[in-house]
């Protein structure tokens, strides 16, 4: 996966190159030299079946930045909100309060037909269930709330007594959050939303927020940062034997060096959950699962 996502990243640039290669095309030649006009068509022109092959080969990819990054751009100009906002707006207006199950269908009509939403997403969701239905964890810290579709489906499926931490860092994203959870009915009691850096609030778990271990670590904020938090909760004990570790996007976009000291280190059983991207199956993604053994 991480060659196709290379190769994603060398069609864009190579698309990039050959869009300046055309304006650059025979820079000496003066702009209404009839050498200029006709040598440029021919160039693009001899390009064109390689262009129209990256395309083809690459398409998801490039629907994908069409929908997460060019059109979101432009609702974000001119809305004058965040993607999370307008999905609100669009949950508030279609959703059943205090039915987290309708609430989170409503987050997908809304992903899968009007706006490219990152978060869990159902397939994904129901691995995460399964896990929380079998383990029973009494607590599930989350890292990452986005949107707080994960965040619902971890408090559905807890038993009672049971309770979420949760934590973002970006405050605007935060306070939909907030909404989303009180919206399908979880109070304070069941679910804390904690606002800051992961890096900045996790060594103060154990004092604030009277977390002492973690039966349950979801992991779906950025993925560079997956490596560096999970070090961070190791150091601070706070992954009791047989805690389980959830890693969302580990293969796109992509956590090699996090994988690679999970197998390498001897502290975890890994399993790979191959899934496709959320609403984007055709680009291949997964779920690590950490089994923690102990510090070894």
């Amino acid at each position: 996966m991480l060659n196709q996502s290379r190769g994603a990243l060398r069609a864009f640039v190579f698309l990039w190159l050959f869009s300046a290669c055309l304006h650059l095309s025979y820079p000496f030649l003066p702009a209404n030299s009839w050498r200029s006009k006709i040598m440029s068509p021919a160039i693009a022109l001899a390009f064109l079946p390689l262009v129209v092959t990256l395309l083809a080969r690459y398409r998801h990819y490039f629907r994908l930045l069409v929908r997460a990054v060019l059109l979101r751009g432009i609702r974000d100009c001119l809305t004058g909100l965040r993607p999370e906002e307008r999905a609100f707006s669009y949950v508030l207006t279609n959703a059943l309060p205090g039915d987290p199950g309708h609430i989170l269908a409503t987050f997908d009509h809304w992903s899968s037909r009007c706006e490219y939403l990152a978060h869990l997403g159902p397939l994904k969701g129901q691995i995460l269930t399964r896990l929380i239905t079998q383990q029973a964890p009494e607590l599930v810290l989350e890292l990452g709330t986005r949107c707080g579709y994960a965040t619902l489906l971890i408090a559905q499926a807890l038993p009672p007594g049971s309770r979420v931490l949760t934590i973002e860092m970006d405050p605007r994203t935060a306070t939909v959050a907030e909404k989303v959870i009180r919206l399908a009915g979880f109070d304070e009691c069941k679910v804390e939303l904690i606002v800051g850096r992961s890096e900045e609030v996790i060594p103060h778990l154990k004092t604030q927020y009277r977390l002492h271990g973690a039966g349950l670590v979801l992991l779906g904020h950025r993925p560079r940062c997956y490596l560096r938090d999970l070090q961070l909760l190791e150091a601070q004990a706070l992954l009791p034997i047989g805690a389980t570790v959830l890693a969302d996007h580990v293969l796109f976009p992509g956590a090699p060096r996090f994988l690679q000291y999970a197998k390498a280190c001897g502290r975890y059983r890994c399993r790979l959950h191959h899934t496709g991207l959320q609403y984007f199956p055709s680009i291949r993604d997964g779920l690590a699962q950490l089994t923690y053994l102990g510090p070894g």
